[in-house]
């Protein structure tokens, strides 16, 4: 069968690559414990449905017991998207759930200038009310290590402030309910070689929005990064180190439970 392929390449031709990186997430980050029950979101696109695979790999090889549940929430996209997802997940044999929203009706009738901000809001509120009701204690998303440094880099260039993209995170707002990103230390161009070495093909962002336009913040920090490397074969890998090498001596100010500290006070 057509899948087993798929999945072997996962353990065997990419297996330094890709799941190696993601197994050494899961230990390094404590992602996943026994009896965890996983809702694992799949958006239709490349990112996802590698999570998908790699996890159901780690639930047959591993010594961990838990559970997953795939589910993908439908936005609004359009017939031809929706089933462009409904294939790929016959093709990789998953057994997916798809859920209906109204959230790309919502925002376009509502987000000023910040369409994204409002869809990815209003997203995982969704996420996390159906892994609720599906009596889920975590929901796993398709975040990797590409996703990770541009998130850094937003941040700094158009926030003013130094936050990345953490591998987990407890949810403020569904008690009991934790947010992981497994592909945390995978390189998207590994996620690439995979889908073109499998012949698989996903869709994008599936948004009839601003998402889509190519001159985006997170095209452009991309594309800077991407020119950076070339220059310096580090570049990315400090981008990512940064995050763990804070130097709270060598920092104007920092905030720690919203609370925030000035080197002046510590000076003085």
């Amino acid at each position: 069968m057509e899948y087993r392929k798929i999945e072997k390449s996962i353990i065997k031709k990419y297996r330094k690559e890709i799941f190696s990186k993601f197994i050494r997430a899961v230990y390094d980050y404590e992602l996943i414990q026994d009896k965890d029950v996983i809702a694992v979101c799949i958006s239709g696109g490349k990112d996802s449905f590698l999570l998908a695979k790699v996890l159901e790999e780690f639930q047959r090889h591993g010594r961990i017991n838990f559970k997953l549940k795939f589910i993908s929430m439908n936005p609004g996209y359009n017939d031809a998207n929706l089933e462009k997802i409904k294939e790929n997940a016959k093709r990789l044999n998953i057994d997916l759930e798809i859920f209906e929203t109204d959230i790309f009706e919502i925002v376009e009738k509502n987000a000023e200038g910040e369409p994204c901000y409002l869809c990815a809001k209003m997203r995982r509120g969704y996420l996390y009310n159906k892994a609720s009701e599906l009596g889920c204690n975590k929901i796993a998303l398709g975040h990797h290590f590409d996703d990770v440094i541009e998130t850094t880099m937003l941040n700094i260039l158009y926030s003013g402030t130094y936050k990345t993209m953490l591998p987990k995170l407890k949810s403020d707002n569904f008690e009991g309910i934790e947010l992981i990103r497994p592909l945390y230390n995978i390189d998207e161009k590994h996620i690439k070689a995979w889908v073109n070495y499998n012949d698989l093909s996903f869709i994008n962002c599936g948004c009839p929005l601003a998402c889509s336009i190519n001159d985006s913040k997170r095209v452009k920090v991309k594309e800077m990064i991407e020119n950076l490397q070339k220059e310096n074969q580090y570049i990315r890998k400090n981008i990512f180190a940064s995050a763990f090498n804070v130097n709270l001596d060598n920092v104007i100010g920092y905030s720690k439970n919203n609370k925030k500290t000035s080197y002046i006070d510590e000076y003085n």
